[in-house]
C-alpha cells in the first residue's frame, strides 16, 4: 500500500506560499504559508505540516485502539482522539518535539485498567507512533 500527497511552493520561506494536494482529494490545492505554520496560533489562516501530522497521529491511534477494543470483545461506542504536535525553535531552524495524545472513550463493558492498557499499547504501536519514534509521545486517556 502506498499513499501520496504533493506540495507545491513558490517564493522564499517568509513571503512564499504553497498548496497541498492529497491522493484522496481531501486536500485539493489547499493553501499553506509561513504565517499558517509559524505565526497564526488560531489556525485559521490555512493548514500546516504539523496540523496534518497531528491529524494523522490521532486518526491512526483511534483506529488501532478501535481494533484492539473489538478484539478484546468490547467494541468502542465512541473514541475521540486528539494529537497536539509541539514545534520548537532551535538553533538553525525548527524541530517537532512531541505529540500529546488525549483520548475520551465510551466503551461499554470494559474495566478502566484494561482500557488504559489497550490505549497505551495502541499509542506505542500504531504505525504513525512508530514513525514518530524520534519524538516524545504522551497519552492522557479517560473512560466515560
Amino acid at each position: 500500500m502506498k499513499r501520496h500527497a504533493t506540495a507545491n511552493w513558490s517564493g522564499a520561506l517568509a513571503d512564499g506560499k504553497g498548496t497541498l494536494d492529497t491522493q484522496s482529494g481531501a486536500l485539493s490545492s489547499h493553501g499553506y504559508s509561513f504565517k499558517s505554520r509559524f505565526e497564526d496560533e488560531s489556525g485559521k489562516s490555512g493548514t500546516n505540516p504539523e496540523e496534518l501530522l497531528g491529524a494523522s497521529h490521532a486518526g491512526c491511534f483511534a483506529m488501532a485502539l478501535s481494533h484492539a477494543l473489538a478484539e478484546n470483545g468490547t467494541p468502542a461506542e465512541n473514541l475521540e482522539a486528539r494529537a497536539v504536535v509541539t514545534v520548537e525553535q532551535i538553533e538553525g531552524g525548527f524541530e517537532v518535539k512531541s505529540s500529546a495524545l488525549t483520548l475520551t472513550g465510551k466503551v461499554p463493558g470494559i474495566e478502566e485498567a484494561k482500557f488504559l492498557e489497550l490505549a497505551n499499547d495502541a499509542k506505542a504501536n500504531c504505525p504513525i507512533s512508530k514513525a514518530l519514534g524520534a519524538i516524545e509521545i504522551t497519552l492522557d486517556a479517560k473512560l466515560v
